[in-house]
């Protein structure tokens, strides 16, 4: 990994192919009833744990890359499930589109990443960690009863259970079709 500049980049995990299609499918459901989402590309579905900053500098993402090793070393592979639907801050008025995901394993993953990331000189997280997988981003964020019903009625929704063997580090490459990510480190859980 070689870094030359200051980088946008996050720390996550990825679910399966299977419990991705079955996302993708309830979010084509949504598409049909707004057409000022941003909506997020199937294939970039993903878990963040901590997200690193716009201007990490390079010696920091070594650091962290480095510091992952031992986590995933000591991390054993879990499962989560994606399971509910929702949205950020209310579904009356949701701003952010997303799926629940569960396990408790994600919220030890995540604190021992964020204690990590400010060993590394990052500064700490201000929001409480919520497992969730980002399926979209209203544009105009308004009142709209049809995506409120949807929501609600996939509340309850099964999208599966995915294996998690592993965590990224991941550069974020931003333009305007949407975010590119590259994958730093990919690190196994072998604990």
């Amino acid at each position: 990994m070689r870094i030359h500049e200051p980088v946008r980049a996050f720390i996550a995990i990825r679910l399966t192919p299977e419990v991705d299609a079955a996302i993708a499918r309830f979010q084509n459901g949504l598409r049909a009833l707004r057409s000022d989402v941003s909506w997020t590309k199937p294939d970039a579905f993903h878990l963040t744990l901590r997200f690193l900053g716009n201007r990490v500098q390079p010696l920091t993402i070594d650091r962290i890359a480095r510091g992952l090793a031992p986590i995933a070393a000591a991390t054993a592979p879990f499962a989560v499930q994606a399971h509910g639907a929702g949205a950020f801050p209310s579904i009356g008025r949701p701003r952010v589109i997303w799926i629940g995901l569960a396990d408790g394993e994600l919220s030890k993953l995540a604190a021992q990443i964020e204690a990590l990331s400010v060993k590394c000189g990052l500064e700490p997280e201000e929001r409480r960690f919520t497992p969730h997988l980002t399926i979209g981003r209203m544009r105009n964020p308004a009142r709209d009863p049809r995506m409120r019903q949807a929501l609600e009625s996939a509340a309850e929704l099964d999208f599966g259970s995915s294996p998690i063997t592993s965590v990224t580090l991941y550069r974020s490459h931003l333009s305007p079709h949407g975010a590119a990510y590259e994958a730093l480190a990919t690190l196994p859980f072998t604990g």
